[in-house]
């Protein structure tokens, strides 16, 4: 099956970090980064789509970010 995850953070190194941990995890980046200001909390917003193939059958129960 092939899961979806949208990750987001504040603009800072921890959304590198998130992305990086995702793709050391065998998660492939799909599409561009986005980039948007969070005008509640004043602060810019990163994200990035990933996919990643793996053996099952999905379900809403499907805990995605232990894959």
């Amino acid at each position: 099956m092939k899961l979806y995850r949208f990750l987001s953070e504040e603009d800072t190194s921890a959304f590198c970090h998130k992305v990086t941990e995702a793709l050391n995890k065998g998660w492939e980046l799909y599409g561009t980064p986005t980039q948007t200001w969070d005008e509640a909390a004043g602060v810019m917003r990163c994200g990035q789509a990933v996919t990643k193939e793996v053996e099952g059958t999905y379900t809403p129960e499907t805990k995605l970010g232990a894959h």
